[in-house]
């Protein structure tokens, strides 16, 4: 590994904006007191991105205060993790994968365009716009080749939809984060060879799609018959009982049915 200094031209100081003291307020107070130092690589990174992903001293000194660490400890970990910038960027910073996957897949022609466009690594292009650096695996290996600009990952590039990347970031246009061929997450680049059925003939409908939600959507359910409960069926016996006493009274009360003539009839 290289050795990693701090820039020789430094700004006399740094502090954080109101926003970000209060959101490095929040994270501190995640970790127990006296644990204040795990905080210390948010921190970090939230002052670099504060001063255009770059981290001079005063920021990483500005850290070591906030966290009560000494200046020695942070200045370890800013120039141990290559994550962090010990000198001025362009606005976009490009870093490129260059581990064996992206490789296989063409990220030397990737790196063709960025020497022709912006120069050597490290070198920052004369309007501040862009510098780039070669990286280890970005873990995106499925889409290869691809770069990480600022904050987001740009993949399946070629020297021609990369070349047009950087021309639109250079004059403000939109651009398309992630996959610059539209493929969706890491499916295969052309048709679907298997699962087909599963996620659908076009490839991105998927289980979950609105489609497959109205075509696979079960019936109503019939509605089901109400359980009779203990206290439903006493009062049922209840209602039973009171019929039949009913019924047996009214019986009582009845008179007499008058004799038949065969009933005096001598035998």
């Amino acid at each position: 590994m290289s050795v990693r200094r701090l820039a020789e031209v430094q700004p006399e100081s740094f502090a954080f904006t109101p926003e970000n003291e209060a959101w490095g307020d929040a994270i501190i107070k995640k970790y127990p007191e006296g644990r204040q130092a795990s905080a210390v690589i948010s921190l970090l990174w939230r002052a670099q991105k504060q001063n255009d992903y770059w981290l001079p001293r005063p920021a990483i000194e500005a850290v070591a205060n906030k966290l009560g660490m000494p200046y020695i400890r942070v200045l370890e970990i800013a120039t141990f993790y290559t994550m962090f910038n010990l000198a001025p960027v362009g606005k976009f910073f490009v870093q490129l994968c260059g581990t064996t996957p992206c490789l296989l897949r063409g990220s030397d022609a990737i790196k063709a365009v960025l020497k022709k466009r912006i120069g050597e690594p490290g070198q920052v292009t004369p309007d501040g716009l862009f510098s780039w650096t070669e990286v280890e695996c970005l873990g995106a290996c499925c889409n290869a080749p691809m770069v990480q600009i600022n904050d987001d990952y740009y993949e399946d590039l070629t020297p021609e939809n990369f070349a047009k990347l950087l021309d639109d970031l250079a004059a403000g246009n939109p651009v398309r984060v992630g996959s610059q061929t539209g493929r969706v997450s890491s499916e295969p680049a052309g048709d679907l060879t298997s699962l087909a059925s599963f996620y659908g003939a076009d490839g991105h409908s998927g289980p979950f799609s609105a489609k497959a939600a109205q075509d696979e959507a079960p019936a109503e359910p019939a509605a089901k018959p109400k359980r009779a409960t203990r206290a439903g069926a006493k009062r049922t016996e209840a209602v039973v009982s009171e019929e039949a006493n009913a019924a047996s009274e009214a019986q009582d009360d009845a008179p007499p049915a008058a004799p038949s003539p065969t009933d005096s009839k001598p035998s």
